[in-house]
Order: C-alpha cells, then sequence, then structure tokens
C-alpha cells in the first residue's frame, strides 16, 4: 500500500469517526448571555434504578383493585416489583381450590411488563398443604436476591414448626367462622386472637441462619431491604427479628411489612421500618391511613421511598388509571 493510499484511508476512518461520534444528550442554540434553565449539571443516573411494591390483597380482596394496580405499574415502569404477601385468600387445604386462587392471581401478574417477585403471607403459607404448593409452584418461602449493588432479603413470617403450624391454622378457622356468623362466639375472646404469632408472626432458627450467612457473604452491597409479610420485629425473645437486627447493625437497611392494611412508618435502630397499607385488601373506613397505594422506591445514593395513592395515578384524561 503506498503512503499516499494509506493516508487517505486513514483520513476517511478519522471522518467516518467523526461522523458517528455521540452527540452530548442536552443540546440548546443559546451561545451568550443568560440562559433561561438554572443549570446544566444533569444527574448521572446511570446506577440508579426504580422498583415498586405492593401490599396486602387479602382478607377480603375487593375486586379490580389489583389489576388496576397492574395497569398503573405498566405506566409507570419500575425495574421490577416486589409483594409483602396476602396475595390470594388461602386458608384451605384444598389444593383444586388453591389452584383455581394463584390461576387467578398469576393470570392478574402476568399483565405486568417488569418482574414480579413473590413473598407469601398468613393467607398464603396457612398450612402444610399450602406450603407445599407454594413451594411446587414458586420455590422457596424465603430467599433473597441481589440487584446491581442492593441486597433483597425476602423472609417467611409464617415460619413455625409443624405442630405448631395446625394450632394457628385450626384456631385461625374457628376464629374466621366466629367472623363470619358460622359459630356463636366473640372473636377477641378466641384462641387465635390472643395467640402472638396471629400478629407479629414468627422466625424459624434454620431461617435466621440463612440470611446471617446471606448477609455474611454480602458486606459489600450499599443497601439492604429486608421485606416480610408480618412484622417480625415487633415480636420479642424467640422467633423475633432481633438476631437478624444485630446481623444488620452497621450496615444502611429499610425494613418494610404489610399485614395490618394501615399505614405507618417510624425510625428503629435509627433505620425506617415501614409498614404498608394496601393494594385491594380489605380497609378501615374510620382510618385515614387505611388506603390502596404502590410504593416507588428510587434507588440512588440512598432511597427515596414515595407512596401513591392509587386514586391519584391519572391518565392523559385526568381519569384514575384502570384496567
Amino acid at each position: 500500500m503506498t503512503k499516499r493510499i494509506l493516508y487517505l484511508f486513514l483520513g476517511l476512518a478519522v471522518a467516518g469517526c467523526k461522523q458517528h461520534a455521540p452527540l452530548p444528550e442536552f443540546q440548546h442554540q443559546i451561545t451568550e448571555g443568560a440562559r433561561p434553565w438554572s443549570s446544566e449539571d444533569f444527574e448521572d443516573t446511570e446506577e440508579d434504578f426504580i422498583f415498586a411494591i405492593i401490599s396486602d390483597l387479602n382478607g377480603g380482596e375487593r375486586p379490580g383493585i389489583y389489576s388496576q394496580a397492574v395497569s398503573q405499574l405498566n405506566r409507570l415502569d419500575p425495574t421490577f416489583v416486589l409483594s409483602v404477601g396476602d396475595l390470594i385468600y388461602g386458608g384451605t387445604e384444598d389444593t383444586l381450590q388453591l389452584k383455581k386462587e394463584w390461576d387467578s392471581f398469576d393470570a392478574r401478574t402476568r399483565e405486568l411488563k417488569m418482574p414480579f417477585f413473590y413473598l407469601g403471607g398468613n393467607h398464603d403459607l396457612t398450612n402444610m398443604a399450602m406450603r407445599d404448593f407454594w413451594k411446587n409452584r414458586y420455590g422457596p418461602c424465603y430467599y433473597h436476591f441481589r440487584y446491581k449493588d442492593v441486597l433483597f432479603l425476602m423472609m417467611d413470617s409464617e415460619d413455625y414448626s409443624e405442630k405448631r403450624m395446625m394450632e394457628i391454622y385450626h384456631a385461625r378457622d374457628t376464629a374466621i367462622r366466629i367472623l363470619d356468623g358460622h359459630m356463636e362466639g366473640n372473636y377477641q375472646e378466641s384462641t387465635y386472637y390472643k395467640m402472638p404469632e396471629r400478629s407479629m408472626g414468627n422466625l424459624g432458627e434454620e431461617q435466621v441462619v440463612y440470611f446471617r450467612d446471606v448477609l455474611e457473604e454480602n458486606q459489600d452491597v450499599r443497601w439492604t431491604f429486608v421485606l416480610m409479610h408480618k412484622p417480625l420485629w415487633m415480636r420479642e425473645g424467640e422467633g423475633s427479628l432481633v438476631p437478624l437486627e444485630e446481623a444488620l447493625e452497621g450496615r444502611n437497611y429499610t425494613v418494610i411489612n404489610g399485614h395490618f392494611h394501615t399505614y405507618s412508618h417510624r425510625k428503629r435502630n435509627a433505620m425506617d421500618y415501614l409498614i404498608l397499607g394496601t393494594t385491594g385488601g380489605s380497609q378501615a373506613p374510620e382510618d385515614p391511613n387505611s388506603f390502596d397505594h404502590i410504593t416507588l422506591v428510587r434507588m440512588a445514593e440512598k432511597p427515596e421511598i414515595t407512596h401513591l395513592k392509587m386514586e391519584g395515578v391519572l391518565d392523559i384524561t385526568g381519569e384514575s388509571v384502570s384496567r
């Protein structure tokens, strides 16, 4: 190859590189003087991501609310969606009924345009038949995952011995019959109502060991989210979240659960502990914090958490987004 041809080839290559050089993301035509914007320091969002959380559909699911939430989530377009349990009515050992209920939930969830992460509550994991159904269909009842450099602990708050689980299941069945008027009695005086597991759940030792190992193996993450259905952190003594809170000491983390169908927030161990409201579950009309909402978490340097009341997510016409 002659020098003239070589120089011509290199010149064309350089010209081609210039022709295809990426344009700046922000362009304008004002070359001097004042400019009608406050800054040109745009946030680099490459490491940012947004995920969403839905709360209780049950007990007492109100038709259409979850399908509406799915439509709203598709418009909001988070990277993925998490749950905090009570996704079906459950409370039965009839596997045909369980299949019908999970088929219904999954059919609506498949409309999501992003991944959905399952987590079980007391309506989903009440007895061994339900737990076996879950494991065959969805895998483990508790697990973890990382997305970028953020760790997610998905916990099973219905983690009892089989004997205790069946005691709770039968006591719960009796209490529901009282509430539904099928049996005489006072719900507040029932055996189930007085069980600590009714409101706070239980954390088994094997699960504690599992998540301790997970935390030990993932010390490099910038944030940890701890999700569960019942507030294990409210329980005292054996079966509580305390052993894992001790393992979380010195880390940045956020705890999120559902179950009470009313929103609340508090600081514990200098960290945020959130109890979500509902995404279709029964509500207490007199409670101003009992509302349907979608939680959005923008994970930047630290999480920015926003709760969107579903009634406030509007389409282009100004109407509430519905399916």
